[in-house]
């Protein structure tokens, strides 16, 4: 084996790498934004509304979104694996380069880190920490995403990035 296709095979490995990371953030928040409503429709169409709790709608949020993580990593690390290295490549550049996909993923950062604060401390009495402090983070990735839109919506678009001359 050169040393070119090893460095070939280098930065086929961080593509993938970069790309799985990618994903598995992308499905965290998705199925933090799909698991509240769906737990919550599933719960009033087979039980009724007196089985809706604070802690089983946070429990859900959180392993919907650790289902999200392994669902999102597994389906990018398939992809990637039958993509060409040429492929992979133009992709992760896209993706580095998408400020609007960055924006949305600082917004349910800021979220999450809010919400598992500010859930337990309000809710401390009506569930498991880790419920609390992990659903928490969901609920508010969902909230920081539906901030982005809702920026996005209204005009404010992200800043372009400045380039400093070499």
């Amino acid at each position: 084996m050169t040393s070119e296709n090893t460095d070939l095979e280098y930065a086929r490995i961080a593509d993938t790498q970069y790309l799985v990371r990618r994903s598995m953030t992308k499905g965290y928040q998705l199925f933090s934004i799909l698991t509240p409503p769906v737990y919550i429709g599933l719960s009033l169409y087979r039980k009724g509304r007196g089985h809706i709790t604070v802690n089983r709608l946070l429990r859900a949020t959180w392993l919907g979104g650790v289902a999200g993580i392994s669902s999102g990593g597994a389906f990018e690390y398939v992809r990637s694996s039958n993509s060409t290295s040429e492929t992979l490549r133009s992709r992760r550049i896209r993706a580095a380069i998408d400020r609007a996909s960055h924006r949305a993923d600082d917004h349910a950062t800021i979220g999450a880190l809010l919400f598992a604060v500010l859930t337990p401390a309000i809710f401390w009495k009506h569930g498991a920490a880790i419920h609390l402090v992990f659903g928490g983070a969901g609920l508010g990735t969902a909230a920081g995403y539906f901030t982005h839109i809702a920026r996005s919506a209204s005009g404010d678009v992200p800043p372009t990035p400045v380039v400093p001359d070499s």
